[in-house]
């Protein structure tokens, strides 16, 4: 589940590092290009309000293969695609499908023992971050070598075979659930009025994602120009440094099992914060770029961690409509900040973009200073 986690979820970042190249190649300003993160993170929300929800109602492993196939298709069509509108269709459906990975991490937190639930949803959250981080650094590579139309042939082959794969060997899971498709959805609704920590948890998640994705859709514009002039390739490898929020996600599912959530959930926040701060003041500095990236990514993907290992706990009956609320908000998040990333990239170059990053991780540090009132 790791594994087909990985794959699914690397499928949203293969561009990220690429948005210089694709705006040259489809000749468009840099802001357009933005909009492939934009559309690719839609499509994601879309797939987490519509699909994952159908997780609680459906047999598990048909839903996983079938849109998986889905994926398939729209990555065929993002390297076939001669025009930029093209380009953004095949974007928003390969979000749409990728919610793969929302259906796998319930599913394997419903497969865990209790007590163990954090341990494993961290285990399975470390293989799909490390997916995201293979995605960024072959992203960059192959299309050095062989263009960046071979990037989503490839992927759409490695699609392909993960299906076959988990058709094959994942276990059948029929929900017990009777109810109609809309009943469902409006219980999502339901679940975000009666759950308050799931409100709690879905701000963090928001907030911390949108300055995650303030970072990464402006990266490629920084470190293509002066002073770096840095090619696909390493720009592509940069995003291995994020393997620090990669080891961090196993690591806070032990948090949590041990009792410092709240804590643990304080620094993370602090540190997506303060990222920004040290990238904003020394841009000019690779190593406080590093400094800034390993603080945002451990930041990011531990407040992930810890609010998935929270919100799981609430209703072991509901996991995937709980999937649905928090990812959803997470994932609009994620369209805030690529949007408002390349909008203030455009007029106010860097410095802007630090002020917007480091402005949704204060707000949210800020906000965790008030949970101990609400308890």
């Amino acid at each position: 589940m790791a594994i087909a986690c990985g794959l699914a979820v690397a499928n949203l970042y293969y561009a990220q590092p690429l948005l210089d190249t694709l705006s040259q190649s489809f000749d468009i300003a840099s802001s357009t290009a933005g909009l492939i993160v934009t559309m690719t993170q839609m499509g994601y929300v879309l797939g987490l309000a519509f699909i994952v929800p159908l997780g609680d109602l459906l047999e598990r492993r048909r839903l996983i293969t079938i849109v998986t196939l889905g994926t398939v298709g729209a990555l065929v069509l993002a390297g076939l695609s001669p025009t930029i509108g093209l380009f953004l269709f095949a974007s928003l459906m390969t979000g749409l499908t990728s919610v793969v990975a929302q259906i796998l991490v319930p599913f394997a937190a419903h497969q865990a023992r209790e007590g163990q639930r954090g341990t494993v949803v961290g285990r399975v959250m470390s293989g799909l971050l490390i997916g995201i981080l293979v995605a960024r650094a072959l992203s960059g590579i192959i299309a050095d070598a062989l263009g960046w139309r071979a990037l989503f042939w490839l992927a759409a082959g490695f699609m392909f075979v993960q299906a076959l794969v988990l058709w094959y060997m994942l276990p059948d899971n029929q929900s017990e659930l009777n109810t109609s498709y809309g009943k469902l959805l409006h219980s999502v609704l339901h679940l975000f009025l009666e759950e308050p920590l799931l409100r709690r948890r879905i701000v963090y998640g928001t907030l911390g994602f949108a300055a995650f994705s303030v970072f990464w859709t402006a990266m490629s514009f920084l470190l293509a120009h002066p002073p770096y002039h840095y090619s696909d390739t390493i720009i592509g490898l940069l995003g291995l440094l994020g393997a620090g929020g990669a080891l961090c996600a196993a690591f806070a599912g032990k948090i949590h099992d041990r009792g410092g959530t709240f804590m643990g959930t304080g620094i993370f926040l602090a540190f997506i914060a303060l990222s920004f701060v040290f990238m904003g003041i020394f841009k000019d500095q690779l190593a406080a770029i590093i400094a800034g990236v390993i603080l945002l990514d451990v930041g990011q993907q531990g407040t992930h961690v810890l609010n998935q290992s929270v919100i799981y706990e609430l209703r072991p009956d509901a996991r995937s409509r709980i999937t649905t609320a928090y990812m959803t908000c997470f994932f609009f998040g994620g369209v805030m900040g690529s949007a408002g990333s390349a909008y203030v990239n455009d007029l106010f170059g860097w410095t802007g973009v630090c002020i917007l990053g480091g402005a949704f991780g204060g707000i949210a540090f800020l906000f965790w200073l008030t949970e101990r009132l609400e308890l």
